[in-house]
């Protein structure tokens, strides 16, 4: 038996982390976890400690590292108010199938269920079940198999449909002292790296989908979801190819297929291209890949009906729960999308394809989307200082490298974003777009400083004047570990969305969505950004410029006219048309 000394079983725990590949956690230190931070202390050249303000914003940090990488994100949280806080980033990662791992700070055990101070029942708020916030929860209450939970958290969080676990610590636990033994071959402290199991599609079912695919007419690929890496998305590539099959990518996962290529069909997400709606209902086989389909990608589920689809539908996702759950498919396929993307690049394609023509109006579609002549009722460029949205998105897309990281949060200014900016695809390992799936406001900011920390890459963050409060105090964190990100903030002065639903059900009765802002470029320079203000298309370009060769970060706050209130159509419009219905009703 090998010998080894005596430690902490925080320190343990750190080990652990670092065997899994882990080079840096998020959160807000606790006393509930003392032993875990002097072990970060310990093994300090090896695994960074990020302090964030704020557990939600450490969350979603550690949940845009699970997006960046296709690993768990790491983050520690005490008791009670910084688990609750921390659960918005645990329901992103559910909801947009993101691995994560959540560590939670708890009560010693000789005080467990007394209600003591800030305790929690774990596992009634997190509740592991297909509505739940993780799909798993457990407590660690033996320190000498911390690393068979960390290993099954890690496992559990990557397999099948990815995920968040949360891993619950009791202090008295983590304080003990565990002397490190042999086990099968390796040593407590030093389990194998967990790597995640890539389902394979049998001959079969690869069969089938040929078989289907030569009967369509008007077929159309819906690529998304967690789990791609570049060679996936390549091999999805050849395979459109091949087929010569149009491709549109799922909400929020617009870099998984080139928005250059002459096969991208467009996002199909919020604020979709009508004419896009109007193809993926008149088609007649949808291959859905690695996307579940959920609300916004099926229109509600009318683009895609619930639970029988009038197009065939072909439908491959990682997760068997996932298969039939919503839509019952005319052939559903478990594999991850690696596998599944290989195998495809593989399947024979007949010489010539009746759906050609189609395929190549889908892409006509989306060029047209493009332009901003398409946008009906908002006030042009004028000497006023009204702010040209499409003109400020054009000039990102000239200056920001191929393989910039862009994230944002929710709101109506993210379809700016969403509709004219064009995607390269997966770059050099990692994803180009960071975008909350599930719709969490403060989103933007943090994922952005974590994607700065982990990739070295630049970082484009697009908020607004609501979205950015929810988690502005992250540029501190940003300051303090070195991140450079640059941020646009759109500020109109409202919680945009939900003023723009209000005036379609309620015109003209305004309650609950205006707001005075603070000066953000002001509290930019306050936390160590560069700070400024800006209220007119031409003077973004310069500002631009200028962020992406200044050494510290930058935030430039754009005023922009509450008319322009989505891509489509002014706010004016929008209240003229729900009074119209009302009076059309009376």
């Amino acid at each position: 038996m090998i010998s080894h000394p005596p430690q902490l079983a925080g320190h343990l725990l750190v080990q652990s982390l670092i065997a899994q590949g882990v080079t840096h956690a998020f959160g807000v230190p606790g006393e509930s976890f003392l032993a875990v931070l002097d072990g970060f202390y310990q093994y300090r050249d090896q695994i960074k400690f990020v302090v964030n303000r704020q557990e939600g914003g450490a969350a979603f940090m550690a949940e845009a590292v699970g997006k960046l990488t296709r690993r768990p994100g790491v983050c520690f949280v005490t008791r009670g108010p910084g688990a609750t806080n921390a659960s918005i980033g645990v329901h992103t990662a559910f909801q947009d199938s993101t691995p994560l791992v959540l560590f939670v700070g708890d009560v010693a055990s000789n005080a467990r269920d007394r209600e003591a101070f800030q305790e929690l029942n774990y596992l009634s708020f997190f509740g592991p079940s297909t509505q739940g916030m993780a799909k798993r929860v457990e407590r660690i209450d033996d320190p000498t198999r911390i690393p068979e939970y960390i290993a099954r958290a890690f496992a559990t969080a990557m397999n099948g449909r990815p995920g968040p676990v949360v891993l619950v610590l009791p202090q008295d636990m983590l304080m003990q002292t565990v002397t490190p033994h042999a086990m099968a071959g390796t040593t407590l402290q030093a389990l194998p790296k967990v790597l995640a199991v890539e389902g394979q599609i049998g001959l079969q079912p690869l069969s089938q989908l040929r078989e289907k695919l030569l009967k369509a007419k008007q077929p159309m690929v819906i690529a998304g979801g967690s789990g791609w890496s570049p060679q996936a998305a390549h091999d999805l590539q050849r395979f459109a190819e091949n087929w010569c099959l149009p491709v549109g990518n799922a909400f929020r996962f617009q870099d998984t297929f080139d928005n250059h290529h002459p096969l991208y069909a467009g996002d199909v997400g919020i604020g979709l291209n009508p004419k896009l709606a109007q193809r993926i209902k008149d088609s007649d086989l949808i291959l859905a890949i690695g996307c579940r389909l959920g609300e916004i990608t099926s229109g509600g589920y009318t683009l895609i009906e619930s639970p029988r689809p009038r197009q065939t539908l072909l439908h491959i996702h990682a997760s068997a729960e996932e298969l039939n759950r919503v839509f019952q498919a005319d052939l559903a396929i478990q594999a991850s999308v690696a596998s599944a993307a290989a195998s495809l690049k593989e399947l024979s394609a007949p010489a010539s394809f009746k759906w050609a023509r189609w395929s190549a109006a889908c892409h006509a579609d989306y060029l047209v989307n493009l332009q901003p002549s398409a946008i009906k009722d908002l006030p042009a460029d004028t000497a006023q200082g009204v702010v040209n949205m499409p003109a400020i998105i054009a000039t990102l897309q000239q200056h920001l490298p191929p393989d910039a990281v862009l994230t944002n949060g929710a709101g109506n200014f993210a379809s700016w974003l969403h509709r004219f900016y064009r995607y390269h695809g997966l770059v050099k390992g990692f994803k180009t777009q960071l975008a909350p799936t599930n719709g969490a406001m403060g989103y933007g900011v943090p994922a952005g400083i974590a994607a700065a920390l982990t990739t070295g890459r630049l970082v484009f963050t697009l908020t607004g004047d609501g979205d950015f409060l929810m988690n502005g105090q992250e540029l501190a964190t940003a300051a303090q570990h070195g991140a450079k990100t640059i941020i646009l903030l759109l500020n109109n002065g409202m919680f945009g969305t939900i003023r723009m639903h209000q005036e379609r059900e309620f015109p003209q009765r305004v309650s609950g969505t205006p707001l005075r802002n603070p000066d953000f470029s002001a509290l930019a320079q306050a936390y160590g950004y560069a700070g400024v203000r800006i209220s007119r298309t031409e003077q973004f370009e310069p500002e631009l410029v200028a962020a992406l060769a200044r050494e510290q970060g930058t935030l430039i706050e754009l005023m922009l006219e509450p008319e322009a209130i989505t891509t489509r159509g002014s706010l004016n419009a929008i209240t003229e048309e729900a009074m119209a219905r009302t009076l059309d009703r009376r």
